[in-house]
């Protein structure tokens, strides 16, 4: 189902699809925590997410994954499990994909886990491990799990952590950025957002300074200086409130930013997704400017319900000294009703792909895909045009 509209890439149409559910919750499978990915060589969406016999966190049993043509109207694979719950008990959480672009290697980032994240923040004992899996160009099969054995020491540092979720990144100089959390050991516990990266393809990973505000989920995204060589890293992280955490990350360390316009925060708060994509201006368009996609739900019940999931656009993250200005548009609202967890991609030539939890009685109900336009984010916030 879905509207007609279309635009032609590479002599294919993409559809503008309503909203084409992937993963259907039903009693004994619960499906949360969404995570997609883009390929453009191959023109393929990778969808992700956590599948689970309950809502609880305690009854994740595997990460599945779908695929699907964005060329021809709801191709998507069938639900493949790529990880499983070990007999051991330790269950993988927090799905987060990231390419690797000189290896051509797609990489599914995951916590290992075997405790609830409240008996570890009581306790201030972490039982969380960091592993990915990957996946080579042009092959089906996946990998067995890595464990980042590197980290060990720094895991003990913490009561628990979790990575994303979502998507990581690659910039342009070749880093690999994976966004995390974790629980100081201190009474209470403060989290705060940090990052893993890599400089070596993924070889290696290490840990970059936490955000000085109290955070948690968080996503990050490259922002290039079309006038200097270098570029800046900015992370939108989920708060307990009032607006989201906003920082920017380059050769100088992390600093918070005080934007023009916050993102505001539920009072019960949610994670949301954020990436940068190609100045879609006229005059912009032959340049390396980028603008910024955020998605978050706008409102919220009485009760943990979040409603109308809504895309915030970014214009001018940049001014002219290389600064972040921080302006965001009004939201746009992709999904009417409630609302959760999102994942944004960039597909190509102006369009984009949100994975979102969704549903008419629960967030849980559904995890959908929604492929929109620019052209849609102008005609659902007007003064874009000015």
């Amino acid at each position: 189902h879905g509207s007609k509209k279309y635009k032609e890439v590479d002599n294919c149409p993409i559809w503008s699809i309503e909203k084409q559910i992937l993963f259907k919750s039903k009693k004994g499978n619960v499906f949360k925590i969404p995570a997609i990915y883009y390929n453009e060589n191959e023109k393929k969406l990778f969808a992700f997410a956590e599948k689970r016999t309950s809502q609880d966190n305690f009854d994740v049993v595997a990460l599945v994954m779908k695929t699907g043509k964005v060329n021809i109207k709801s191709e998507w694979s069938k639900p493949k499990a790529l990880v499983k719950k070990c007999t051991c008990g330790y269950r993988p959480m927090h799905p987060c994909v990231v390419y690797e672009k000189h290896t051509e290697t797609l990489f599914l980032f995951f916590i290992y886990v075997n405790e609830k994240e409240a008996w570890q923040i009581e306790h201030r004992q972490n039982k969380a491990r960091l592993r990915y899996i990957t996946k080579k160009k042009n092959e089906d099969k996946w990998s067995k799990f890595t464990e980042v054995t590197e980290l060990l020491p720094m895991f003990k540092n913490w009561s628990t952590f979790a990575i994303g979720s979502g998507h990581g990144i690659q910039t342009k100089s070749g880093r690999m950025i994976i966004p995390a959390y974790a629980y100081s050991k201190d009474r209470p516990p403060i989290p705060h957002a940090f990052c893993f990266y890599s400089d070596d393809y993924g070889s290696t990973w290490k840990c970059e300074r936490m955000l000085s505000k109290m955070s948690m989920e968080c996503e990050v995204t490259e922002i290039l200086q079309s006038s200097k060589k270098d570029s800046l890293i900015y992370c939108s992280a989920r708060s307990f409130g009032g607006h989201q955490v906003q920082d920017k990350i380059d050769e100088c360390g992390v600093h918070t930013l005080t934007t023009v316009t916050p993102l505001e925060e539920l009072d019960k708060s949610c994670q949301g997704s954020v990436i940068s994509f190609p100045a879609q201006s006229e005059d912009a368009k032959t340049s390396e400017e980028q603008w910024l996609l955020f998605s978050h739900p706008t409102k919220q019940k009485s009760n943990w319900e979040r409603l109308d999931l809504g895309v915030y656009v970014n214009t001018s993250p940049l001014n002219s000294k290389g600064k972040f200005s921080g302006k965001w548009s009004q939201p746009w609202v992709i999904n009417k009703g409630i609302s959760g967890y999102s994942d944004l991609a960039y597909i190509e030539d102006g369009w984009f792909a949100c994975l979102m939890e969704c549903g008419e009685k629960s967030a849980t109900n559904v995890i959908a895909c929604r492929v929109f336009s620019y052209e849609e984010l102008l005609r659902g916030i007007p003064h874009l045009r000015a």
